[in-house]
């Protein structure tokens, strides 16, 4: 309605509406009072008080008439955006078609608008936009002859340099108000870590930079120590303001460093991180590696720069712990289903690819924690605060925590994280899924009845919930071998195909789950105990390297009723066994490391 009625919208937002919940009035950003030509939130309320009680008819008739206008757009845009049933005419041949030049288009726009100086894509203010980075990883893997891996790895390191990333206390601020990743606003989110931790790690895959490794360590270190609740589940954010003052608590004067350091190594700390009398925010400095004295020679010498971190590493350590007697920006300890999901899939894949069991351990914490608490008569909830669980979980949460009850399942092969994960689609499907017209409503169909039922698909500073469905989706026809899955995972794709064709851009979440339909299936299939040593070995050389196509599947007895498949892949003389499968083509299986590794070694990624 904001957006409809004043041509921008955004927070905190303002909406007054009738006893009837239509909407009359709305705008962003006002001030308590009216100045500096704005008008002030209470000088707003006495009017429309007055207005109210002198035309309440008035009101009401525009009320009725912007509701309607509202609702007819949304309809028009609707239709419009309205993509292809799923016939026998839409062959798999169509799908690869569009969808190949679509993937294409989106990797021709983000290297257009690539800041090839700093790294991230388009002008101040700058996003991290993860989903753009672990999309480019997988065109990089599909057309090594492009620049995308050198965007990503641009990318990555110019965030990991800049003010961006708290170098003192680790985790990311919400975005770089500068071009530079210089300037951030302060503010720290759980989805955007769990996003980006998800990303370096993608990167550690791909090209085995050990500072990838230590930046998603880093990122975690932080959630786990300052985002995590007693009782399993991760807080949502972390303020940008400490005493009312943006940035108070993250920035420093070249004083306070050499009251917290020894001379010598203040010196040094100061240089290397741009702590300055001049300062580069309001008079102070915020730590950064972009423009000390290392700054230039840093990006092009990841050896000098492990050095000089290592060498300040004690130094780090004595300013994070003089940094915790400020007084700490306000945590917003609600939890959230959904950015937890985030969080969870975030865990687990660390569990994988840096074989530290502390994440796979709080992972599996938080999802315990998720469905005692934030799961009522098998309806996910939306939030939980200080003991109270509230709201019917939006598409988000399901789809969320179903994709990290699949990467939980495929790290460690507990059968019941994919159970499930299979229980929740099949509710997804029935409380969101718009059988009519194609494509998931954000709410339920036994929620609050809205003016509006919002279908969202854009993937913005978070992916959409149609997004990681349609990954889920592929996911789970792969790992069943249900063609129901892949069959509704087509018909998302053909749902959403003309948005995709317009601004291919705004759905790199998306395209990730095209990405994956349109690649040969590979599934891999252990057989074995879970304890054994030559599955962990197995799986921890398969998971050093970058799979993003492949899903994993291990036999159980109890999973056979749900995936009757399993049943070709029988444990042979109780010892461990690999299958490998390339579209639906399975290889001879082996039991030991060493031909386990030639196997893979063999077969395209």
């Amino acid at each position: 309605f904001c957006q409809a009625l004043t041509g921008s919208g955004g927070w905190p937002l303002t909406i007054l509406m009738t006893p009837e919940k239509k909407p009359f009035y709305t705008g962003t950003y006002f001030p308590r009072t009216s100045q500096f030509g704005r008008p002030g939130l209470m000088d707003i309320l006495e009017q429309i008080s007055e207005l109210w009680r002198d035309n309440e008819a008035g009101v009401r008739e525009s009320a009725e008439k912007i509701v309607t206008a509202v609702q007819a757009q949304s309809s028009v845009a609707a239709e419009s955006a309205k993509g292809i049933p799923l016939s026998s005419a839409a062959s798999a041949t169509g799908l690869e078609t569009w969808g190949t030049e679509v993937i294409g288009k989106a990797y021709q726009g983000l290297a257009r608008v690539f800041d090839s100086r700093y790294g991230g894509f388009g002008r101040a203010p700058k996003f991290p936009s993860p989903h753009n980075l672990t999309f480019l990883l997988r065109y990089a893997q599909d057309h090594p002859e492009s620049h995308a891996l050198a965007i990503v790895r641009k990318t990555l390191d110019g965030m990991a340099l800049g003010g961006i990333y708290d170098h003192i206390g680790y985790g990311f601020a919400r975005y770089s108000t500068d071009e530079k990743w210089l300037v951030p606003h302060f503010e720290k989110m759980l989805y955007d870590n769990a996003l980006l931790a998800l990303t370096y790690l993608e990167s550690y895959q791909v090209s085995r930079e050990a500072r990838d490794a230590v930046m998603a360590e880093h990122i975690l270190t932080y959630v786990l120590r300052d985002m995590t609740a007693p009782e399993g589940g991760f807080y949502s954010a972390e303020d940008a303001d400490a005493e009312g003052v943006e940035g108070k608590f993250h920035v420093w004067t070249p004083e306070e460093i050499k009251d917290a350091l020894p001379e010598d190594t203040a010196r040094k700390y100061c240089e290397v991180y741009n702590i300055t009398p001049k300062g580069n925010f309001e008079g102070k400095s915020i730590p950064n590696l972009l423009q000390g004295t290392l700054g230039k020679q840093l990006p092009d010498n990841p050896e000098l720069l492990n050095q000089v971190l290592e060498s300040l590493e004690a130094a780090r350590q004595a300013l994070f712990a003089r940094r915790e007697r400020r007084i700490h920006p306000h945590k917003d300890d609600k939890i959230l289903t959904s950015w937890n999901g985030l969080l969870i899939t975030a865990l687990a894949r660390a569990a994988q690819v840096l074989g530290n069991p502390i994440y796979l351990d709080a992972a599996e914490k938080a999802v315990q924690f998720i469905l005692i608490n934030l799961r009522r008569d098998k309806r996910i909830l939306a939030r939980y605060h200080s003991g109270d669980s509230a709201y019917l979980g939006y598409l988000d949460d399901y789809a969320f925590l179903i994709e990290g009850l699949l990467e939980l399942y495929e790290t460690g092969g507990k059968p019941d994280y994919l159970k499930t994960a299979l229980e929740l689609q099949a509710e997804q499907e029935r409380l969101f899924r718009d059988p009519g017209q194609g494509g998931y409503f954000l709410t339920g169909s036994d929620a609050e009845e809205l003016l509006l039922r919002p279908k969202e698909s854009y993937d913005g500073a978070l992916p959409s919930g149609n997004s990681v469905t349609a990954r889920n989706l592929i996911r789970l026809a792969r790992l069943t071998g249900d063609n129901l899955w892949q069959k509704k995972a087509e018909e998302l794709f053909l749902f959403f195909r003309p948005l995709l064709e317009d601004q291919p851009t705004g759905y790199t979440a998306f395209l990730q789950a095209l990405q994956s339909a349109l690649h040969p299936s590979q599934e891999l299939i252990f057989a074995g105990s879970l304890s054994s040593p030559e599955l962990a070995g197995m799986r921890e050389f398969f998971f050093s390297e970058f799979h993003p196509y492949a899903s994993i599947l291990y036999q159980d007895a109890g999973l056979e009723k749900i995936i009757p498949r399993l049943q070709d892949y029988p444990l042979e003389s109780e010892q461990t066994t690999a299958y490998l499968c390339q579209n639906f083509t399975c290889q001879t299986p082996v039991h030991n490391l060493k031909d386990f590794q030639a196997l893979l070694n063999d077969q395209p990624n």
